[in-house]
């Protein structure tokens, strides 16, 4: 068991979806818990990856692979959870976007991996995303925050603008706010009203796991 468990976390280390989904299947044939799975081999690569992008010792092509990686374990496991009648404890509920306008997608990409495998429900809704959308989904699932994307500068009113529409929605007491990408700074975050921002997708996932008081 302790074997599959190590393979499983050096296959999320070298970002190797294939090798990952294969043991993945293997684990789940193999009769082990799949939720047990998720905590020691998927939270566990993802987290050493992250130190070491923040200690400068791995870089965002490796960031990228094992977000991919331990997606596609996530993403095999949650099944077989479901087949099992169990469910994946959740952290919360984040709905996730690159706002309207904007069509980069890496960072946001990384961080709602990075999300997933670290027990949050995740509700990607792609790119050049409306406020109408936001507000839709935020509604739909009962969203805990909200994640705004904006990789150009010339997009980053269309922050503002989603923060306005979901305070004209009424959802703005239900909802934390967290923004990120290239030309975000604290100043911008403050001065629209957002809750908090991130510069790098690890820091993302801890901020929002401080905004609902989680760590």
């Amino acid at each position: 068991m302790s074997e599959i468990f190590k393979r499983l976390t050096e296959a999320i280390l070298e970002g190797d979806v294939e090798t990952a989904e294969n043991l993945s299947k293997e684990a789940i044939k193999l009769g082990l818990d799949p939720l047990e799975v998720i905590e020691k081999s998927v939270v566990k690569g993802v987290s050493i990856v992250g130190e070491k992008f923040e200690k400068g010792e791995a870089f965002l092509p490796e960031l990228i692979m094992a977000g991919n990686a331990a997606q596609a374990c996530v993403n095999i496991l949650k099944e077989e959870i479901k087949k099992r009648g169990k469910r994946i404890k959740s952290l919360g509920r984040v709905v996730i976007g690159t706002v309207q306008g904007d069509i980069h997608d890496i960072g946001k990409n990384i961080v709602a991996a990075l999300l997933v495998s670290n027990g949050f429900e995740v509700y990607d809704l792609g790119v050049d995303v409306p406020p109408e959308a936001f507000i839709k989904k935020i509604k739909e699932v009962n969203a805990d925050v909200v994640g705004l994307s904006a990789l150009v500068s010339t997009t980053l009113l269309s922050q503002e603008k989603t923060i306005k529409a979901i305070e004209k929605a009424g959802l703005r007491g239900k909802v934390k706010v967290i923004i990120g990408g290239a030309p975000v700074t604290e100043e911008w975050a403050k001065s629209i009203g957002a809750d908090a921002y991130a510069t790098d997708a690890m820091e993302g996932v801890r901020k929002i796991k401080k905004l609902l008081g989680i760590e």
